[in-house]
């Protein structure tokens, strides 16, 4: 398989730990969206959208959306699982990864950014802007993981909720949201341990540029 994507790219983060987590090799091609790379023919030509990630399977099928991809490796990759047999439980993980992907991380899209700039706003209001809706998305978060025992959000098993937690931490220091969730901190610490983790972190990636 080719994982197309950026070391910055939270949801190329999410993709990139579901791979590792499973176990499924991969090779990676960086598509440098801070240099435009994205909106070039070539890889117009795997995602016409212009977004990573995109990931080609074997067979030339090429999948996109984090979520999606992601999904799908649950379903043809099924060990060690990523969501819970339990029905509820396993809308419950969903909702807080969709809180993130669907409610809280598209407004740090590059795209949407450079739109704001483009109607005036300077960085400050910016990285304000993000930091606000960020730290709102946390809190819900926060609150649908209250209760769960473990170190991570549902319990002692690594779910989709972390993997989409951990790189939207990442994208919340960096706007200079403030993180005042210690549960929160504690799931991020907790993953931070695991070789998987340590493996789809950015500064692992070969495009990382400090």
């Amino acid at each position: 398989m080719t994982l197309y994507g950026y070391w910055r790219s939270t949801a190329s983060w999410r993709v990139r730990l579901g791979l590792t987590i499973k176990g499924v090799p991969f090779d990676t091609v960086p598509i440098h969206l801070g240099q435009g790379a994205q909106l070039e023919g070539g890889f117009q030509a795997v995602n016409p959208q212009g977004f990573v990630p995109a990931l080609t399977l074997d067979d030339g099928t090429t999948l996109t959306q984090s979520l999606a991809i992601l999904e799908w490796l649950e379903e043809t990759h099924p060990e060690p699982a990523l969501l819970p047999a339990d029905p509820i439980a396993r809308a419950q993980v969903r909702a807080v990864a969709e809180v993130i992907a669907c409610d809280v991380h598209p407004v740090q899209n590059l795209k949407v950014l450079k739109m704001l700039r483009a109607l005036g706003q300077d960085q400050d209001g910016i990285d304000a802007w993000a930091a606000r809706i960020i730290e709102d998305g946390l809190e819900a978060c926060d609150a649908l993981i209250a209760g769960q025992e473990g170190p991570f959000c549902f319990g002692d098993k690594v779910t989709m909720a972390d993997v989409l937690l951990v790189p939207q931490l990442s994208n919340a220091r960096r706007f200079g949201a403030e993180l005042r969730w210690p549960r929160i901190l504690e799931i991020e610490a907790a993953c931070a341990e695991l070789p998987a983790f340590k493996a789809a972190a950015p500064e692992a990636q070969p495009d990382f540029v400090p």
